[in-house]
């Protein structure tokens, strides 16, 4: 296939799967599918053989799981909106809010609209390991959760559940030292409420991951809180290394000795999380490098095909000298990137292909001008 193309590899997302599905056996918690990192909806009825739910933070993400999903789904919003409100409260199973005043406003509406639906608050234990500013949701001034001094001593009765997340592609360590900040600051409502959710950023499907720590620490915590209902909504966990984004050279320019090899795709528009984060992918056949060399080695720098001036990355050491029309392939590329592709400068999403167990590619979607003038309408 002569177009970019994401593929998701059956297999390796099954094997994600199993994984996740025995962790949540042994740490007797539910684990669910964040649509923010994952929601590539033709795919679903294989999520379904191993999980039973979802978590959404918009109404067409909570749309998408009771709709697509076939089921309610759990959802936290940082804003619901009043037009909105209801319908998403009629797609919930359990609804967060972000903030006291958003309770106070709300939380009537949504038992009017679902009186079956559970209401929660986030809350903030101002401790998280993110790095990255742009990713930490726990950073001083975030606009996320309401921290302990802030929680009324008895909460509403119709608060049956605190949501927390404070992780981004995290191991069990960073997880033990987080649990004892959120027992410490907020144990002392843990008897009132019935559940309490962790949110994502568990990635539970990574090699070095310590699955038997994770074990060990959930022992504790139901040892210490039986009646507590424990629930992970990882994104990245889910998709983890289940496929690539397939490119192709379309051209190679050359400035002041610096090569670029200039792509079918745009880390703006297809890997933004590259500019953002930022981090350098991993280039099959190729190993990136600081190290500029002169012209005659096989060094490029990875260019995207928008106007955008900073739309490249870093520098590779190929093998081969590159040439027009062979493929670059990016791996890893299935988590976020499938969900926060844009069409700036009209440029087309990359197709989306799903690789069988039995090697067949079956085609899920292939975008269009139609695509891109429907966002415009």
């Amino acid at each position: 296939m002569n177009t970019p193309i994401y593929i998701i590899e059956e297999e390796r997302l099954r094997w994600n799967l199993q994984l996740i599905s025995n962790v949540a056996r042994r740490t007797r918690a539910e684990w669910i599918l964040a649509f923010k990192a994952f929601a590539l909806w033709k795919t679903f009825p294989i999520f379904r053989e191993y999980i039973n739910s979802t978590t959404a933070s918009s109404l067409n993400e909570a749309r998408l799981a009771l709709e697509e999903f076939g089921a309610k789904c759990h959802t936290f919003s940082p804003a619901y909106t009043d037009d909105e409100i209801d319908e998403i409260a009629r797609c919930s199973s359990h609804l967060t809010f972000n903030s006291l005043s958003q309770y106070e406003r709300l939380h009537d509406r949504v038992h009017e609209a679902a009186p079956d639906c559970e209401l929660g608050l986030r809350i903030n234990p101002e401790y998280s390991e993110v790095g990255t500013d742009l990713y930490n949701p726990c950073a001083p001034g975030t606009r996320f959760g309401i921290t302990a001094d802030k929680l009324p001593k008895q909460l509403p009765d119709d608060v049956k559940g605190f949501h927390c997340h404070c992780h981004c592609e995290s191991g069990a360590d960073v997880f033990e030292r987080t649990l004892s900040h959120i027992e410490e600051m907020f144990s002392p409502w843990f008897p009132q409420i019935a559940w309490i959710n962790f949110g994502g950023g568990h990635l539970v499907t990574r090699k070095d991951y310590d699955i038997e720590l994770l074990v060990r620490i959930m022992d504790g915590l139901h040892e210490r809180w039986p009646h507590l209902k424990v629930i992970f909504e990882p994104g990245s966990a889910f998709a983890w290394q289940t496929g690539p984004l397939v490119s192709h050279v379309v051209d190679v320019v050359e400035d002041k000795g610096i090569r670029t090899a200039i792509l079918d795709v745009s880390f703006t528009c297809h890997m933004p999380d590259c500019l953002e984060m930022p981090y350098f992918p991993e280039v099959r056949g190729a190993e990136h490098t600081t190290h500029h060399s002169p012209l005659t080695s096989h060094l490029y720098r990875l260019g995207g095909n928008s106007c955008l001036a900073g739309d490249f990355m870093g520098t590779w050491q190929f093998d081969h000298e590159l040439q027009v029309g062979e493929e670059v392939i990016f791996e890893d590329m299935i988590h976020y990137t499938t969900v926060k592709t844009n069409m700036f400068n009209g440029i087309s999403h990359p197709a989306i292909g799903l690789l069988r167990k039995d090697g067949t590619l079956e085609l899920l979607r292939r975008f269009g001008y139609e695509d891109y003038r429907n966002r415009m309408d």
